[in-house]
C-alpha cells in the first residue's frame, strides 16, 4: 500500500468521523442529547468506525483503483427525532449538517490553496486538494434521496403523506436501489467533484 493510499485512508476516516459528529452535534443544538449521552461527540475515529465500512471496503477499493476511489461508512451516529424541538424540519437539519460539515472542510482547504498558492509547496499543495476531493466526494454522495444516504431525509420529510406507499417503497428496495445508484447513477454525477474541485481551489 503506498503513502498516499495510506493518506487517503487517513482523511477518508477522519472525514467521515467529523460527517458523523455533525450530526450528533446537531441534534445536540435542537434539544436531543443521545449521541453525547452515548459518548459519541467524540473525534475519536474508534467511536466511530465499522470494521467493514470504515477499514475493510475503502482500503479494497483504494487497492483495486489504485487510489483513485474510496466509499465507505462508519457507525451512524443515533439520536431521538422525538427530541427534536422542530419536529417538523428537525430530521432534515440533522441529516444535512453531515454534509454540510464535508463542504466546509472543502471549502477550508480549497480556499488556503487558492488564497496563497505562492506559499504552499506542491507536496503540500496535493494533500490539500485530497482533503477537498475526498470531502466533496461525501457530501454529494450522502446528498442522493435513497436510503441510508442523508438526502433520503430530505425527501421522506417533505413527502405528502399521500406518497406514504412510495415511501414504504424506498425503504423496502433501499438495498436495490442503492446497488443501483452506486453502479449506474454515482459513475454520471461523479464528473461535477472535480468541477467543483476547481471552483473551490480555483485551477
Amino acid at each position: 500500500m503506498s503513502i498516499y493510499t495510506i493518506f487517503v485512508l487517513v482523511v477518508f476516516i477522519y472525514s467521515v468521523v467529523i460527517h458523523e459528529v455533525s450530526h450528533g452535534l446537531a441534534a445536540q443544538a435542537m434539544g436531543d442529547d443521545t449521541a453525547k449521552n452515548l459518548g459519541r461527540l467524540s473525534l475519536n475515529p474508534f467511536k466511530h468506525l465499522d470494521l467493514f465500512g470504515s477499514v475493510i471496503l475503502p482500503i479494497t477499493l483504494l487497492i483495486i483503483s489504485a487510489g483513485g476511489f474510496a466509499f465507505g461508512y462508519a457507525k451512524p451516529v443515533p439520536y431521538n427525532p422525538n427530541n427534536l424541538r422542530d419536529q417538523k424540519y428537525g430530521p432534515i437539519k440533522v441529516a444535512l449538517a453531515g454534509p454540510a460539515s464535508n463542504v466546509l472542510v472543502a471549502l477550508v482547504f480549497g480556499l488556503i490553496l487558492r488564497s496563497f498558492p505562492d506559499f504552499v509547496s506542491p507536496g503540500v499543495y496535493d494533500l490539500f486538494a485530497g482533503i477537498v476531493f475526498i470531502n466533496l466526494i461525501l457530501a454529494v454522495f450522502n446528498l442522493f434521496p435513497i436510503p441510508p444516504l442523508d438526502g433520503h431525509w430530505v425527501l421522506v420529510t417533505l413527502l405528502p403523506a399521500r406518497f406514504y406507499a412510495f415511501r414504504i417503497f424506498l425503504y423496502r428496495y433501499a438495498i436495490f436501489l442503492f446497488i443501483f445508484f452506486i453502479m449506474f447513477i454515482y459513475p454520471i454525477i461523479f464528473p461535477i467533484i472535480p468541477w467543483l474541485e476547481r471552483l473551490i481551489i480555483g485551477s
